[in-house]
Formats: C-alpha cells, sequence, structure tokens
C-alpha cells in the first residue's frame, strides 16, 4: 500500500513540474511558475494528510473577468429615490402632438428614430412630436431641457388614438409631491448663466419686478410722449439686474424694435472711430413688445456682472418699430458700482 501511494505522489510531482517549465519558457515568466509550484506542494501537503492552506493573491481591480464584469458586483445600485419619473406620452404617424412648457426649450432628445420632434414654428416653448413609421412596436423615450433649468423625461409608445394631442407642462416650483417630480431632482446648469441656477435668476427677476421699487431716480429720458427710466440697479453673484419702464402718456401704441446695451466712449474727438462694446442680456423678464397708449410696461433684464473705465459710459437705447420715438440714457460706473444687493427673495 505504501509502494502504491508512493508511486501516485511521484507521479503528480513530475506532472506538475513539465506543467511548471512549459509556464517558464512561455510568456509568463517565473511568476506563473511559481504559483505552479505552490499548487504542487498544497497537493503533497493534502495527500500527506495535512490541512489544506488557502494561499491568497493580489488582486487588480478593476479586472475584466470572463463574464464582463468590470466591478465584481461592487457597483451600487440606483434606487427609486434617485429616478426622475417620466411622463407617459403616445404618439401616432397620422396626428401631431403638442407639448407647452413653462420656458423655451433648450434641448431634445429622442431616443428612437421611429420619432421626430422640433420646436412649433415661432414658438420657443413648444414641441411637436410624431412617429416617423406607423405601429412601431417598442416603447422609447424622449428628454426635454428648458431655459429655466428643468429636466422633463417622458415614455413614448405608439397608439392609433392617442388619448392627449396637446399637453401643457408645469414648472417645478412646486413641492415635490404635488408634482410628477422628486424631491431631490437637480437643476440643469446653463452655461450663459455660469454657476448661478436658473431657477434662481427667474425668481429673482419676479420678485424685482413684483416689488416695483425705483431706488434709482435719475436715470432715464422723456421726448414725444415716451418717458424710459431705470428704476434699479441689483446685484446678485456674478449677475447684474436692470430694472426698466417704458410710459406711453400718448394716445398712440408703442411698439418695441430692440433695446440695446452699449459701452461706448465719453468723448470722441473728430476724425475717430467710435469703440463700443455691445452688451447681450442673458435673460429678461416681461419683456414688453407693445406699449398701448396711456399704459405702461416694466421690465427686468440680466446681464453679466460688467464694470466701466472713467472714460466709457453705458448707453441703454430703446427703439421705437416703424416710427422715431426712440429713448436712450446713460449709466455711469459709480451708478453700476452701488447696485443694491439681493438677500432675501419676496415671491408669492
Amino acid at each position: 500500500m505504501k509502494r502504491v501511494f508512493l508511486m501516485f505522489a511521484l507521479s503528480m510531482g513530475i506532472v506538475c513540474a513539465a506543467n511548471a517549465q512549459e509556464v517558464k519558457n512561455g510568456s509568463s515568466g517565473n511568476s506563473t511558475s511559481q504559483v505552479t509550484e505552490e499548487v504542487t506542494a498544497t497537493a503533497e501537503e493534502t495527500a500527506a494528510g495535512q490541512p489544506e492552506k488557502l494561499n491568497l493573491e493580489k488582486d487588480v481591480y478593476p479586472q475584466q473577468t470572463e463574464d464582463g464584469d468590470l466591478y465584481h458586483g461592487l457597483s451600487r445600485k440606483l434606487m427609486f429615490d434617485r429616478m426622475i419619473p417620466p411622463h407617459g406620452l403616445e404618439v401616432t404617424y397620422d396626428k401631431t402632438v403638442h407639448i407647452l412648457f413653462p420656458a423655451s426649450v433648450r434641448y431634445v432628445d429622442l431616443g428612437s428614430p421611429n420619432l421626430i420632434a422640433g420646436k412649433a414654428d415661432g414658438a420657443e416653448n413648444v414641441i411637436r412630436v410624431k412617429a416617423t413609421v406607423k405601429n412601431f412596436q417598442n416603447e422609447t423615450n424622449m428628454s426635454v431641457i428648458t431655459e429655466d433649468g428643468s429636466f422633463y423625461t417622458f415614455n413614448v409608445k405608439y397608439a392609433d388614438e392617442p388619448l392627449l394631442l396637446n399637453v401643457e407642462m408645469c414648472d417645478f416650483i412646486h413641492d415635490g409631491e404635488a408634482v410628477n417630480r422628486p424631491n431631490n431632482a437637480q437643476e440643469i446648469y446653463l452655461k450663459e448663466l455660469g454657476s448661478e441656477s436658473p431657477m434662481l435668476v427667474h425668481l429673482i427677476m419676479k420678485s424685482v419686478h413684483k416689488e416695483d421699487k425705483r431706488i434709482v431716480k435719475h436715470i432715464g429720458s422723456k421726448r414725444f410722449g415716451i418717458q424710459y427710466v431705470l428704476k434699479g440697479i441689483y446685484v446678485h453673484n456674478d449677475l447684474l439686474y436692470l430694472h426698466t419702464e417704458i410710459k406711453n402718456s400718448s394716445n398712440v401704441p408703442f411698439d418695441v424694435d430692440y433695446v440695446s446695451f452699449k459701452v461706448v466712449d465719453k468723448k470722441v474727438a473728430k476724425r475717430t472711430a467710435i469703440q463700443e462694446q455691445v452688451l447681450f442680456p442673458v435673460r429678461a423678464f416681461n419683456y414688453a413688445v407693445r406699449v398701448a397708449g396711456r399704459q405702461s410696461e416694466r421690465t427686468v433684464f440680466c446681464l453679466p456682472k460688467f464694470t466701466i473705465p472713467d472714460d466709457k459710459q453705458l448707453v441703454i437705447e430703446l427703439c421705437e418699430k416703424n416710427g422715431g420715438r426712440h429713448q436712450s440714457f446713460v449709466v455711469e460706473n459709480e451708478d453700476l458700482v452701488l447696485a443694491k444687493v439681493i438677500n432675501e427673495l419676496k415671491v408669492r
């Protein structure tokens, strides 16, 4: 019996030694040979009746295994409290579904070529959606980002007769329990506003417009029965807010062509080119396009923070469409640096 056991052990040693030699001559080198020798030693100890020992090798992380799992089961599962619940939407081939949003649409993504979508002509906050093929079977999705930083998502399926052809989406200022959105949903930050929240910018402009206070009383112009004044200058983080008002004391309506903001030289010598820098507002609240006779309209403009050199000034121009009752006034650097800081919002 001892002779049989000894011959079995010798044969196992010869096979393992040959395997070690072959691996050593291959691309793995001495490290693989050493692992094979450890396995051989473990087999001999087990055959001799000694307890088997586990040899722990170092882990290489992440390491791709045969099943393709890069993280070895260490991925954290997304829970439902992290999900933005989608809205259900039905589309068809022969009819168009229109969706109205509370702010201008900035981004639309379609999950399948079975859908086609685009902004309605002349409208920034309305998109139209149709199916490109009839009776597509697989459900798809659609995502929309609006200018106020809100994110909307839809699960879309085909229906011969959609139940809702015109859908109006509400804003997300309300509590998460009142609308189809979790309380921890984050806003989308837009490039032109920097690190400022689009929803906060909207609330600040709404608050300034609602309070309707005139803290600047010396800047404005008045001609031809039209008065254009600057009522206040506010600042919050890296944005300036200019509160303006148009008063029409005549009986003829005033149609606004455009409002421009330009930084120009105070004094321009003769035969010298005028140097001017045009500033573009990033937001406008209650932008007035028409002021009826004996009426007034107020607008809050939001611009990136800036200051004016001593030899320059800010000129704000209001031009009438198909008319000549243009207005303009000048804002000095001393007025900008005295802008009121917004610390509290009073919006109801």
